[in-house]
């Protein structure tokens, strides 16, 4: 199964794109899974009432989601509820908390992997960037947080925890936290998997212009610190070329600089503007938009490379991709085995190769969009030579 991950800045018509997008797909034969992450039905209007042979539209559900969750939460507790005389929440009368949503849309992707037999295409309609972005971020974030939590080597001691308990005094956590987090991290390790797929890729869909330009340089950047694959640029609402005495000369000229621009860096597909909102099978058919490839033409992550020029100059050299990215607003600390880059409003912790985790840190710099990090050899721990 490809997956296609559809993001952009707001108001870019990226509901609109993604749709269109599932439709066309759905036409030429593939089975194709159409998702919304917003919790109202953005979709419908766009898409109508027709109905599409090959085309399956689903939107998440928070409000599900967060009461199966409560339900479990109080079943595994209930004794030590009970214990503590704690009156048990009734789910159907609490709204979903802070991030519920974002947990809502981790499901329905995992659920869509461990489906994928059952379709050929999974668009994926996600929020506005960098929310999207964050959105991305979720699952190895919180795996590294539980990991940091409930380290999986301790519980390898699962007979001595009541021993443990008493030695301290205090009382160590129940086997169902640790079944809990297993569970999560298996979950969150099928949306990780997903993402890292060769057949995943993001396509950003903007508008030309001064602000389309600074909001696709921002989620270009924001996509290669995840390490993601750039499928397309959709320029959306391109207006026709005109006469020079007309008022919309200026727009068009200001859209065709943008597009120049846009190629330089970028694989470029225009959508031209209706002239109105589009809405239906048929207005989303006369958009034309690119086709998703029926095979995956590069690695679905980004790699980063790590040179050897031990020979040359006495470091490794480990290449980071960040097309966009300011010198000024780019920022890197060193923490133990991990690196955390933040580059604008991104910030992601890589952990180090297995090779860099023996060097310090000897300087970086960013060239032509690409951030390199110089690595030397630790002597104390570094592989001595003959």
């Amino acid at each position: 199964m490809r997956t296609l991950l559809i993001t952009g800045p707001g108001g870019s018509g990226r509901t609109t794109t993604a749709a269109a997008t599932a439709l066309a797909a759905a036409r030429s034969g593939a089975r194709t899974l159409l998702l919304g992450t917003d919790p109202t039905d953005t979709l419908g209007p766009v898409l109508g009432d027709r109905d599409v042979p090959g085309l399956t539209v689903r939107r998440t559900d928070p409000d599900a989601g967060f009461r199966a969750d409560l339900t479990a939460l109080q079943d595994r507790a209930g004794g030590a509820l009970d214990l503590l005389g704690a009156s048990r929440l009734v789910p159907e009368e609490t709204s979903p908390l802070p991030g519920a949503e974002e947990l809502a849309v981790l499901r329905a992707l995992r659920d869509a992997a461990s489906d994928e037999e059952s379709y050929d295409l999974l668009v994926v309609d996600l929020p506005a960037t960098p929310r999207a972005i964050s959105l991305l971020a979720l699952p190895d974030e919180l795996r590294r947080a539980l990991r940091r939590l409930l380290p999986p080597e301790r519980q390898a001691a699962r007979a001595l925890r009541p021993v443990l308990g008493r030695l301290a005094g205090v009382p160590m956590p129940a086997e169902w936290i640790y079944e809990t987090a297993t569970r999560l991290d298996l979950q969150l390790a099928a949306v990780e998997a997903l993402l890292a797929d060769r057949g995943t890729a993001v396509r950003l869909v903007a508008e030309p212009g001064p602000a389309g330009a600074d909001a696709l340089r921002t989620a270009a950047l924001g996509v290669a610190l995840r390490g993601l694959r750039l499928d397309a640029v959709i320029a959306n609402r391109v207006l026709p070329e005109s006469d020079a005495d007309s008022w919309l000369a200026g727009p068009v000229a200001q859209q065709r600089k943008t597009l120049e621009e846009w190629r330089e860096e970028h694989d470029v597909r225009p959508v031209a503007h209706l002239g109105r909102d589009p809405r239906g099978a048929d207005d989303l058919a006369l958009l034309a938009v690119p086709v998703v490839p029926a095979a995956p033409t590069a690695t679905g992550t980004a790699g980063w490379p790590v040179t050897d020029r031990l020979a040359e100059d006495g470091v490794l050299v480990w290449h980071l991709p960040l097309p966009g990215a300011r010198r000024e607003a780019l920022d890197l600390v060193r923490r133990g085995d991990e690196l955390v880059v933040t580059a604008e409003p991104f910030r992601r912790v890589v952990p180090l190769p297995s090779a860099l985790r023996r060097c310090t840190v000897d300087g970086a710099a960013l060239r032509e969009g690409e951030l390199r990090v110089r690595f030397r050899p630790d002597p104390a721990f570094w592989p001595r030579t003959r």
